[in-house]
This record gives C-alpha cells, structure tokens and sequence, in this order.
C-alpha cells in the first residue's frame, strides 16, 4: 500500500484549522428572516388556548405558526405533529414558531405568547409507562399510519413491541442449575455534537424547495418532506455543508420539517432556525433509555442452558426511530452467545420524555451493558473466569441466532479466536486490578458485543469521477463528512488504486441531493464501506476508459497498458505512455480529429 495506512493531511484540515470551512449556520442570504421556538415548560399537559396578539404587534414579526393542524410525521409511524396541537408530550416540544426580521425579535415574541396549559400525569420512565393503569401519552395509538413491521398496542403507552422466541424455556430452565436475575435502568441523554442542529428553508417562485441543513441524511429529508406534504420530490433540493457531529442524532428529520413551515408561512422566503445548546438538548431528538430485566440459567459448568429478557426502550413522545431501535435490540438480544432457550419481549414505549433517534451503536451499546453485567454476575456466581464463561458460551459457525438464523464464518467471524488474542492483550492472567491509591482504582474488564445491520434492503451509494484538464480528479459523494474523515478516506481508495498522487485527488465537501449521486444514510460506520465499494466501482471504469483511448491513440490492446502516476503505458515498457492529461478530456491529434471526451 503506498497511499493507505499512510498519514495524510486530511481534505478538510486546512479549511478547519483556519477556519475557513463553512456549516450551515454560517450561510446566510438577502432577505433571510429568522425563526425562534416558544418551547413547553411542561412534559404533559393539554393546550387549552394560545394567545399570539401581543406577539404579532412587536415589529419585525413576519408570522407566526401556533395551533395549526399539519400532517403528522414520523419514519415508521406517524404519530407526531410538527407543532404541538391540543397537548404537548414533553417538556421542550414546539408549541409555535416566530419568524421576524431579526433572531432578537422572533425570541423577544415567544416570550410575549401567551399559552394555557391543563397539566396531565407525567410518565417519566418506560416501566412507569408499561404499568396497566398508566397515564396514556397517545389515546389515539390505533388510528396512526404505519409501516408493516410495527405493533402498536391502543390503549397503552406499547409503540411497538418485537418478540423472539427460541427452543423451550421450561426445558431450559429445567437444564439450568444456577440462575442469576438482575435490572438495569439507562436514562435519556444527549447526543451533544459540537455542532448544534440549524436548518434553512426556502420555497422558490417555481415551486422549488430549498434545504440547507445540519442532516447526516439529507436524501431521506428530502424523501420524508416529499411523503409528509405531498410536495413534488423533484423539486425539493437539500444541501448538507460540513457536518459539526452527529452520533445519529442528525440522521433523524426535525428542524428541516420547521423549517419548511416557517418558509411556507411567510411565501417561500428563506428562514433559518439555528438551535442554542439548550433548545438541542430540549427539544430535539435524543440519545435513548432502557429499562431492562435479564435472567440467565445455566449448567453447573456454566454452559448456557435459557435466556429469558425484557427490553422497555424509552421511546419519549413519539416513536420516530425508537421503534427500529426496539427492534433492532430484539434481534441481537443474547449477544454473541450460543442459547438453546430464549424468551424476549422488545418494547419500545411512549413516556414523556423528548424523542428518541439512532445513537453510536444504534441500541446495542445499551442492551449489551445490561446482558454483559448479567454475564459478570453469573460468573461471580459459578466462581468462574468471566473470559472462560465467554469462551465457553461463544457463539460459532453452524449456531443459530436468537432469530434463528443460521451463522457462518463469513457472518460470525471467530469469537473464541477474538477472546484469546484480548485476554493476552490485556494481560488478563496478571489479575484485574491494575492501581489503586487514595484517589484512583482502575481495574480490567470484559464485554463481548456483536451487532447487526439494520438498515434498509435498498440502501445504496453512488459516486461520480471527473477529470480536471490537467489530469487531477474529482470525487463527488453523496456521504457527509460528519467529522470522521471518509472524504479523505476516499481520497486515499482512489489514489491507491489508480496509483496515483493523493494531492492530486479533489473531494467535494458539500452536499446537494439534485447534482450528488444518492447516498442512503451516513450512519451505522458503514460509510466508508458503501461509498468505499461505489468510488472502486467507478475507479474500474475510469481504468477501462482510460485504457481504451490510450489503446486506439498507441495501436495496442487495452490489455497491454497499466495505469500508475498519473500515466497511461505500456506494461513492458513504461517510458511509452500517456499523460491523464492528455486523454482525460479526449485525445486530439495533430491534425485536429479527436477521440474519447469526458
């Protein structure tokens, strides 16, 4: 390798360090107004009135969004209006937005909004929600549109709930001659990503919609305001800059929906809503919680006989992607451990907490926690070592998942393999206590994780290659560079594979979903791997194409010719070749006839 695994400048470092670079909320354009949210001060509660008179009068006020009935919104289930109406559901949720002239006037006019609130019994955990007699934070849970794979439950706080089944627990527990049972309470948090979240919307004359947005999914914003409004999907345009973090937080579609409205509200003129750190962590989608129940059974030997789990996910007030994460959990609920028995319920339940969205791990790091803990405390029980206890339980080619679907080398890897190289790593045999003085103890642990992809069956990338004339390349993607540095990464791919100068390799930073081949998602730490696979692609028909004029312009077969530095030659004799920037563009010869073109 002489690009890959070799330290590089980064495409965007200089830009950074400088900076020079430019995030959403650094755009700004002619006649830009500016919104501002009235945020609830209460997690539950009806709306009985809102008064905007006071508010209107201010100067500068071009509209105001309150009490309104929109579509309701949400990817697996749409349950959540983009503005509270009639009640709001937690503490944060928009209950009307200001657009004004100026940031100082929109939030100078929340606060002269005067609302009414009935307050209503607060849910404050997902096992407080799953109680029978719980207060119901959606009465009308049934009449909701939804995809197929959710299972709502009317008439409790149950979004959905998954369930896995495997083999026979009462054989299970029967085998089993030591159970442990222990409970593990996760709560919400923040994604907190430097950047906080900023979305600019404008409508044009033509009916074209605009985007500009902090989204680490700027194609699934446009797909989603499409479904949503009904509005015509070509002629809605998203534009992603460089992205501050995101985690997952920045993959859900939330201040791009307001955003919308606020332009929609005021004739199609550009309207920016840029969050403080408060207002993210408020009112925006956040990290999930968990509340759950594992108990284990297993042989005096400590072989894994009955797993049986409750999963209660904290959903918050609406399902969004709290549901997929539910979901999510129940397939890989054991972890990489070969169970015979295993009973899981999944929930994904509705409290009155913000919603929640996709976080580092999408549910699993969660789950993990709970099952892994579990996994110490049996092995404290046996008086076994928790690296034997894993060793003996692995998970192997030809076992099945708790979905029951069989494993292979390809799909499962060598966990036992895994295990030893880590206990030698870690020095394991030396003891778990590394140092303790009056202040400090730290100490050696062990946790096993596996995780599957969840995303979609159709999710793709694309990237497209062009030329410059002096024979440099441009690399368009529709990934976004979030902070972890795939566009540089993409770089480095390209350069190693048509052995060419990194420096001489463009990536384009920006992205806008009308000119940039489609990518799905950037998530789920497959974005090098799904754009990585799309640029190789297209790099093996640069190399053809670039053979194939060199070939008709040197009277040889393309089968003869290598590409390397920048050069199209021979093979057996290097010296005779040509340059890219000969041929990138079309090859013209002498007497004006060309060939090939870009």
């Amino acid at each position: 390798m002489n690009v890959i695994g070799k330290g590089i400048i980064r495409k965007d470092a200089v830009d950074k360090v400088t900076g020079e670079a430019k995030y959403a909320n650094d755009f700004s354009t002619n006649g830009m107004l500016h919104a501002a949210i009235l945020m609830s001060p209460l997690a539950h509660a009806r709306i009985k009135e809102i008064d905007t008179t006071e508010a209107k009068k201010i100067p500068g006020v071009r509209a105001i969004i309150a009490g309104e009935r929109f579509p309701l919104t949400g990817e697996e289930m749409q349950d959540r209006p983009p503005i509270a109406v009639d009640k709001v559901r937690h503490h944060g949720e928009a209950v009307a937005i200001v657009i004004a002239d100026h940031l100082g006037i929109a939030k100078q006019a929340t606060n002269m909004i005067r609302v009414k609130y009935e307050p209503l019994p607060v849910v404050n955990s997902p096992t407080e929600a799953f109680k029978k007699h719980a207060p119901l934070v959606h009465e009308n849970l049934g009449n909701y549109e939804k995809i197929a794979e959710v299972y709502p439950s009317p008439g409790t706080n149950i979004a959905s709930i998954q369930k896995i089944r495997k083999g026979n627990m009462e054989v299970g527990w029967k085998d089993s001659a030591v159970t442990v049972e222990a409970s593990f309470s996760l709560k919400p948090s923040d994604h907190t990503a430097m950047e906080t979240r900023c979305s600019t919307a404008e409508i044009e004359r033509d009916g074209t919609i605009i985007i500009t947005t902090t989204s680490q999914a700027p194609y699934m914003v446009k797909k989603l305001i499409s479904m949503y409004f009904n509005e015509d999907i070509g002629k809605i345009v998203v534009k992603t800059p460089l992205v501050g973090g995101g985690y997952g937080g920045k993959a859900s579609v939330h201040t791009e929906i307001l955003a919308y409205l606020a332009s929609k509200a005021v004739g199609g003129r550009p309207v920016k809503l840029a969050y403080t750190r408060e207002e993210d962590m408020l009112t925006a989608p956040c990290h999930i919680g968990l509340d759950a129940k594992v108990k284990l059974g297993c042989t005096e030997d400590g072989v894994l006989k009955a797993a049986e789990i409750t999963y209660l996910f904290d959903g918050g007030a609406y399902a969004d992607k709290a549901i997929d994460l539910s979901r999510a959990a129940a397939v890989d609920c054991t972890g990489p451990y070969h169970i015979e028995n295993i009973w899981c319920n999944s929930y994904c339940m509705y409290t009155n907490h913000p919603y929640a969205s996709p976080y580092r791990g999408f549910s699993h790091s969660e789950l993990l926690f709970a099952f892994e803990r579990t996994m110490d405390l049996l092995a404290q029980k046996l008086e076994m070592d928790p690296f034997e206890l894993r060793y003996k339980n692995a998970i192997l080619p030809g076992h099945m998942t708790p979905s029951q679907v069989v494993l292979n080398h390809s799909t499962i890897g060598n966990l036992r393999k895994c295990i030893d190289r880590v206990k030698e790593l870690a020095n394991w045999n030396e003891g778990q206590l590394i140092e303790i003085d009056e202040r400090y103890i730290r100490v050696k642990g062990v946790s096993c994780g596996w995780k599957t992809s969840t995303i979609d069956t159709n999710a793709s990338s694309g990237v497209v290659l062009t030329f410059n004339s002096d024979g440099s390349v441009n690399i368009i993607s529709g990934i976004i560079e979030i902070g972890t540095g795939t566009k540089t990464i993409l770089a480095q791919m390209l350069a190693e594979r048509l052995q060419m100068d990194v420096n001489k390799v463009h990536v384009r930073m920006d992205v806008e979903t009308d000119t940039t081949p489609e990518h799905w998602k950037t998530v789920a730490s497959r974005g090098t791997f799904m754009a990585g696979r799309a640029l190789l692609e297209a790099a093996d028909d640069v190399e053809r194409q670039l053979k194939d004029i060199a070939s008709r312009v040197l009277r040889c077969s393309p089968t003869v010719l290598a590409v390397a530095n920048s050069r199209v030659f021979f093979k057996d004799d290097p010296n005779i070749g040509l340059p890219f920037s000969a041929i990138v563009h079309g090859y013209q010869y002498p007497n004006g006839n060309s060939i090939g073109g870009q």
